[in-house]
């Protein structure tokens, strides 16, 4: 048998004007603004830490080099075709030499993007500017390394109890 100021409370709480209601929502406005201090502070104190703010200003490490090539406006196919075997050879062959971590085409079907093995741009460009088709594709580096905020998780370990 269940209690009747259970059903009467159920009740109350149903209707709009319910002070219960506006208190609950108050609180909970509270309680987004309580956390989102504390989250500002937080970020605050740990950036004015000195062991947070060197692991920041440490250079990022490359650990490898995007490059995206995009045939060049003008650029036939039977242009790209003509060199495709001799590209083939010397892209695999990049690869078996583990200079080359990942190929993939672009989605758009304009050229490829190649993730390469490389410490730094000049070595990536020094690459690919030895594949056949290098003087028929538009060239973008883009060196990528460990994301650097995890550096933050890892800065003050003891504080992550």
């Amino acid at each position: 048998m269940s209690s009747p100021n259970i059903h009467n409370n159920l009740a109350i709480s149903k209707n709009k004007g319910d002070p219960v209601i506006g208190q609950t929502k108050s609180m909970k406005a509270i309680r987004n603004v309580a956390s989102a201090l504390t989250l500002i502070l937080t970020g605050a104190t740990s950036m004015s830490h000195p062991s947070i703010a060197q692991a920041q200003a440490t250079s990022p490490t490359t650990t490898g080099v995007m490059a995206i090539l995009t045939v060049k406006a003008g650029v036939t196919r039977e242009q790209v075709m003509a060199v495709m075997p001799a590209e083939i050879r010397q892209t695999v062959q990049l690869y078996l030499n583990g200079q080359i971590r990942e190929w993939y085409s672009r989605g758009d079907g304009r050229g490829v993007v190649l993730l390469l093995d490389s410490r730094d741009v000049a070595e990536a460009q020094a690459i690919v500017e030895g594949l056949s088709l290098a003087n028929l594709m538009d060239h973008e580096y883009i060196a990528v390394g460990p994301l650097l905020p995890l550096r933050l998780l890892m800065a003050n370990p003891e504080r992550q109890q």
